[in-house]
């Protein structure tokens, strides 16, 4: 009992450590960052904001990572991997901020961050699932995947870093999510961890919610994809819980159905994997005429409704010692589809205010052209 109250004592230091360092050290970092010209000016065709913005938020980000990292985690085992990778990752987008990186040496960079945590033994070993019990998976592949998925993550929390607080909204639901059930599975370091990133998240969201002051730029985009990959493998993959797969992937849906179908409409252009567009969810939004403000709240109203099914596959006991129960399985399933319907309305909100605002548009076009052939008559 003793051991269980310590453990939620320390998440909850973790998120208010980590909330007030990132709160007190974010608008020094701005201010230095003006100073060195790390600078997000407005006028490229995908950016959205109107003034010079800096971005070198990920900084403030690590502090307030690290600060309460050394204080309430056991750095010797494979935290010290994390946090290493953390650091390698966060340095990585730091030169990207202030210089600009080829996409290939950024990918290399990637590539050794994520190998530092497998060097501490953080891996896919194994996963649960409903039916099929633990399945242990061969060294080689469990490498394999760790790599792509610590990478992959990295990547799409990136991608998902263009509208005022969207990202550091979307990870910090994710890392209050992941330490909820990091902690009911008896994983208390990945519940501090997990916690810090809520705390960092929340604070970062008092100067970056629009009309953002700072920007994360990519080291802090790097950084929050790096923990969350890294904590969801050692706290709830490494698990035997049921559905233990399920947590990372439902948690982690927005950016990775947010990269999924940018990656399918630039291969279906055929335009580079890695050339900037206007095809995220958050830009499609703001197409359709939602204000920045309203399109980061609908999509934390997105991810909240997924974190509650998450929670709800952990907490409800649908099924206990191989045995299914009814009634807890229908609210899961009654939840589930809660989830799964507020997805669709994302989707078919974005696709038919699209297909009005194309259709309000071609009627505007040719009300015009009727006026000018009348005047031109």
């Amino acid at each position: 009992m003793l051991e269980t109250f310590k453990a939620h004592l320390d998440v909850l230091w973790g998120f208010l450590v980590a909330l007030a360092v990132v709160l007190a050290l974010t608008p020094m970092v701005g201010e230095m960052a003006r100073l060195l010209g790390v600078v997000d000016e407005p006028g490229e065709r995908r950016r959205l904001h109107r003034r010079p913005v800096p971005r070198l938020g990920g900084l403030a980000l690590f502090l307030g990572l690290f600060v309460p990292a050394l204080a309430f985690l056991d750095l010797d085992g494979p935290y010290r991997g994390i946090l290493l990778g953390a650091a390698l990752a966060t340095t990585v987008g730091m030169i990207d901020d202030f210089r600009g990186l080829p996409w290939p040496a950024k990918l290399l960079g990637q590539f050794a961050a994520a190998a530092v945590p497998i060097g501490f033994g953080i891996a896919i070993d194994r996963f649960t699932f409903p039916g099929l019990g633990v399945q242990e998976l061969p060294a080689w592949l469990g490498v394999s995947l760790t790599f792509l998925w610590i990478v992959a993550i990295m990547n799409m929390v990136n991608f998902l870093d263009g509208l005022d607080g969207l990202a550091a909204g979307i990870c910090g639901i994710s890392g209050a999510t992941f330490a909820v059930i990091a902690l009911s599975l008896g994983k208390p370091a990945a519940a501090v961890l997990s916690a810090i990133v809520a705390g960092m998240c929340v604070g970062f969201l008092r100067h970056n919610f629009y009309p953002a002051r700072i920007f994360m730029g990519d080291s802090g985009a790097l950084l929050l994809g790096f923990v969350l990959a890294t904590v969801a493998i050692q706290g709830l993959l490494k698990t035997a819980a049921t559905v233990a797969l399920f947590f990372p992937l439902i948690m982690l849906a927005i950016p990775i159905v947010d990269t999924s179908f940018v990656i399918a409409k630039r291969l279906k252009h055929g335009k580079p994997i890695t050339a900037p567009d206007r095809w995220h969810l958050h830009h499609r939004f703001v197409n359709i005429g939602f204000s920045q403000r309203r399109a980061a709240l609908y999509l934390y109203a997105w991810c909240t409704i997924l974190a509650g099914a998450a929670l709800a596959t952990r907490f409800i006991p649908f099924r206990e010692s191989g045995d299914w129960h009814l009634w807890p399985t229908v609210a899961v399933a009654l939840i589930g589809a809660v989830a799964v319907a507020a997805s669709l309305y994302i989707v078919i909100l974005l696709e038919i205010l699209k297909l009005r605002r194309v259709r309000a548009w071609g009627i505007w076009q040719r009300e015009a052209e009727a006026r000018r052939a009348q005047k031109s008559a």
